[in-house]
Order: C-alpha cells, then sequence, then structure tokens
C-alpha cells in the first residue's frame, strides 16, 4: 500500500511540473509578444521623431533667410487666416515661457 500512495504523490508532482512548465510558457509568450510591441512602437516613435526633426530643421533654415520684419508678416497672415490656432498656439507658448521662468526662479 506503500507504493500506491508514493504513485499518487508521483503523479501529483508530475502533473504540478507540468502546470507550471505550462504557465511558464504562457508567460514567455506574452513577456515576447509584448517585447514585440514595445520594439514596434519604439521603432514608430523613432520613425515620427525623425521626421518632425526633418521638418523642424527645413524651417529653422527658412528662418534663417528672413528677416524680422518678414517673419512678423507672415505671424499676422496666419493670424488673419486663421485665428483660433493662432490663439492657441499663442497660449501654449505663453505657458512654455511661464513654466520655464518660474523654474528658472526657483534655482536662484
Amino acid at each position: 500500500m506503500h507504493t500506491v500512495t508514493g504513485n499518487n504523490q508521483n503523479e501529483s508532482n508530475q502533473s504540478m511540473i507540468l502546470g507550471s512548465e505550462t504557465r511558464m510558457s504562457e508567460f514567455s509568450d506574452t513577456a515576447n509578444e509584448y517585447g514585440r510591441k514595445i520594439a514596434d512602437a519604439a521603432s514608430r516613435a523613432s520613425d515620427y521623431i525623425e521626421e518632425k526633426a526633418g521638418v523642424l530643421g527645413d524651417k529653422f533654415k527658412d528662418l534663417q533667410g528672413k528677416n524680422l520684419n518678414e517673419i512678423a508678416d507672415e505671424a499676422k497672415d496666419y493670424a488673419r487666416r486663421k485665428p483660433g490656432q493662432a490663439i492657441l498656439i499663442s497660449a501654449a507658448a505663453g505657458l512654455f515661457l511661464g513654466f520655464l521662468l518660474r523654474n528658472g526662479r526657483r534655482f536662484f
């Protein structure tokens, strides 16, 4: 009768091991899937940043060749064509400058 209990315990241990291996395999598959998703997102973010950096570089080159009066005239024209966006851009710029100036005072 002792052997029957030993066999049952061995079977129980084996089923626990198989169950653990199955869960570890599922965990590994899930981790690999998330790893691929993160790598995909990082790749897309990198492409987006490169694209926007190129656009920013082009805009900066355009601004270097212009004098201040031309830039002001373009800004006025833009504000006439799209007043809502001009107000939002101005508000965002004001907030950004406010945060910069406020944080600068904390260090002095």
